[in-house]
């Protein structure tokens, strides 16, 4: 059985708060990088991260702290989750009895998997296994963005677009072909 439909209530309440912006979302940087992680963030559902949650639970006791630094360290910095998406799942994994709190040395509230946990964990290997080739993924893709001449050629790309869409009253052949430019650059790109 997979982890979203067990509880329908419990979830259908956490994506309320997901969807009416109750999830946090305010990181550490600006505005931009608030944007970068917000986009980011869609690449992993909610049972995506419960899933990690579980994942990471397996091998450890962890405080919802702990788990945002393990998910970031095996994305290499390029994901975040925030504390707004971990918490709530962690309540709600816990209503389902699939983790349990366990005392801390601090006044954090930190966590452990169940049995019935490892043996949902179990059953969703095979996706779990999608998840995590998806998160490790982030750290290489991270790593190819940082390429001085990749970020020189975005941002020329971006200054060339933003020069030439920000001219009043462009003719219609030229947004054509503006827009006929990048659905080519990306088909030409995805190809390569």
């Amino acid at each position: 059985m997979r982890i979203h439909h067990l509880h329908h209530r419990f979830c259908a309440k956490h994506e309320r708060h997901e969807r009416h912006g109750l999830h946090g979302g305010h990181e550490h940087g600006g505005m931009l990088e608030g944007k970068s992680r917000q986009r980011r963030e869609r690449l992993f559902d909610a049972n995506d991260i419960r899933l990690l949650i579980l994942h990471f639970l397996s091998s450890n006791t962890a405080h919802g702290y702990e788990l945002i630094k393990s998910i970031e360290a095996t994305a290499k910095g390029e994901y975040v989750p925030s504390p707004g998406i971990i918490y709530p799942n962690l309540s709600l994994l816990e209503e389902m009895g699939l983790i349990a709190a366990v005392e801390s040395d601090s006044s954090k509230k930190a966590w452990i998997l169940t049995e019935e946990g490892q043996a949902l964990l179990a059953e969703q290997h095979d996706e779990l296994s999608h998840v995590m080739t998806r998160l490790e993924s982030l750290g290489v893709l991270g790593d190819n963005r940082r390429i001085p001449e990749i970020q020189r050629a975005i941002h020329n790309f971006k200054m060339a677009l933003n020069t030439k869409l920000g001219q009043s009253e462009l003719p219609k052949e030229t947004l054509y072909k503006i827009i006929d430019t990048l659905d080519q650059a990306a088909k030409d790109i995805e190809r390569s």
